[in-house]
């Protein structure tokens, strides 16, 4: 079971709401709006989605890693691997 199984509800609302920004923006971009008004609204999305990717991130590391940890060997390595991986690429980003 994901790390978020018991936030799952409320990462797919803030993802529609997303998506919703993302269709908003595109219909400026159509209608000729003034290009600073766009790149405040992608500014606006990408800060949301820097927004999820953290609440997984913290999920993941509070569940997954965590119960990785507590059991040791191997299975802890990957799985701290995986999320040093993914803050590296959050961090790219």
């Amino acid at each position: 079971m994901p790390g978020y199984a018991d936030t799952k509800d409320a990462h797919v609302k803030r993802m529609r709401r997303i998506e919703g920004q993302v269709r908003g923006i595109t219909k400026m971009i159509e209608s000729d709006k003034y290009c600073i008004d766009v790149l405040t609204q992608v500014a606006a999305v990408n800060k949301a989605l820097e927004a999820v990717a953290l609440g997984l991130l913290d999920e993941h590391l509070k569940h997954c890693v965590a119960d990785a940890a507590t059991e040791g060997g191997t299975v802890a390595e990957e799985k701290i691997r995986e999320a040093s991986a993914a803050i590296a690429r959050l961090v790219r980003s």
